[in-house]
C-alpha cells in the first residue's frame, strides 16, 4: 500500500476529506441514537409518555441486569442465537448448492424456476401448523421455518447472477474448450461474490425474522418466547429489553458478514 507521500497534493487532501466524513457520518449516526434514548428516558421521566407501556431505558437496562443476574438471559439469548445461525449457515449452503444445480441444467432450471417464485410468494407463517406436525414442535420447527423464509431468496437471488455472468467471458471459455465445471470454478463463482454476500446480508435479517417467527408458533426458550410471555403477563420492559437484546444480536451478526465481505473483496476484488 502506497504511502501519503507518494500521492500527489490534491490526493491527499481528497484521501483526509474522505476520512473526516466517515468520522462525521459514524459521530452523526451515535449522535442520533444517543439522542433519540434521552429524549425517550426525559418524556418518561416527567410524564409525558407512559412508561408501563412504551418502557424507558432506566428501566430497560434494570431489567436487563436482572435477566443478567438470573442467567435468564444468557439461556434465551443463547437458543435463538443457536437457532438463527443454524438456519442461516443451512439457508446459504442450501441456497447456494441448489442455485449451481439449476445453473447446471437449463431443464431443470426452467421447470422449478416458476414453481418457486411462486413458493416464495408464498406466507409461510400459514404453513406452521403443518411444520410442526411434521418436525414437532421443538428447535426443529423453529429452524424449518426460519430456513423456508430464507432459503427461496438464496437460490432466486443467486442463480440471477449466475445467469447474468459475461456472456463474452463465457463465450471466450467455449473457444479454449472450457468444461461446464470450469466455468463455474473459474467464473462464476468468483464473478459472483457480490452477489452471494448480498445473498448472506438478507439471510441474516430473514433468519432472525423466521426464528422469531417460529418462536411466536412454537418455543419454551428464546427471545420471542420471553417477547411473547412478556405481552401476555404485560411486562412490557421484558417485551422491549428481549427486542434491544435482538436488535444488538442482528447488529453483531451483520457486522460478521460485512468482515466476510471485506475479507472476500481483498481475495477477489480482481475478477
Amino acid at each position: 500500500m502506497k504511502k501519503n507521500t507518494d500521492y500527489s497534493p490534491e490526493h491527499v487532501k481528497y484521501l483526509k476529506e474522505r476520512k473526516r466524513r466517515r468520522v462525521l457520518i459514524s459521530a452523526m449516526r451515535w449522535g442520533v441514537l444517543v439522542v433519540v434514548i434521552a429524549l425517550w428516558e426525559l418524556l418518561a421521566r416527567v410524564g409525558a409518555i407512559d412508561s408501563f407501556i412504551t418502557s424507558s431505558p432506566s428501566r430497560i437496562w434494570d431489567t436487563f441486569l436482572t435477566l443478567c443476574k438470573d442467567g435468564s438471559l444468557f439461556t434465551h439469548a443463547g437458543v435463538t442465537l443457536y437457532e438463527t445461525v443454524v438456519s442461516f449457515l443451512l439457508a446459504t449452503a442450501l441456497g447456494t448448492v441448489i442455485a449451481i444445480a439449476l445453473w447446471w441444467c437449463d431443464t431443470l432450471r426452467n421447470v422449478l424456476e416458476p414453481h418457486l417464485v411462486v413458493l416464495n410468494a408464498l406466507p409461510k407463517i400459514a404453513l406452521g401448523p403443518i411444520i410442526i406436525i411434521w418436525v414437532g414442535a421443538g428447535t426443529g420447527a423453529i429452524i424449518v421455518m426460519a430456513l423456508m423464509i430464507s432459503l427461496i431468496i438464496t437460490v432466486l437471488s443467486t442463480l440471477n447472477g449466475f445467469m447474468e455472468v459475461d456472456k463474452g467471458k463465457l463465450t471466450l471459455l467455449d473457444t479454449m474448450n472450457a468444461t461446464k465445471l470450469q466455468k463455474l470454478v473459474y467464473l462464476v463463482l468468483p464473478s459472483n461474490v457480490p452477489t452471494i454476500i448480498s445473498a448472506l446480508k438478507i439471510n441474516v435479517g430473514l433468519c432472525w425474522v423466521g426464528t422469531i417467527m417460529g418462536e411466536y408458533l412454537v418455543s419454551r426458550a428464546g427471545l420471542g418466547y420471553l417477547i411473547i410471555y412478556g405481552g401476555q403477563v404485560f411486562r412490557l420492559d421484558l417485551v422491549m429489553t428481549s427486542t434491544v437484546v435482538l436488535c444488538v444480536l442482528a447488529a453483531l451478526m451483520y457486522a460478521c458478514v460485512a468482515l466476510l465481505e471485506k475479507l472476500a473483496y481483498k481475495k477477489f476484488g480482481n475478477n
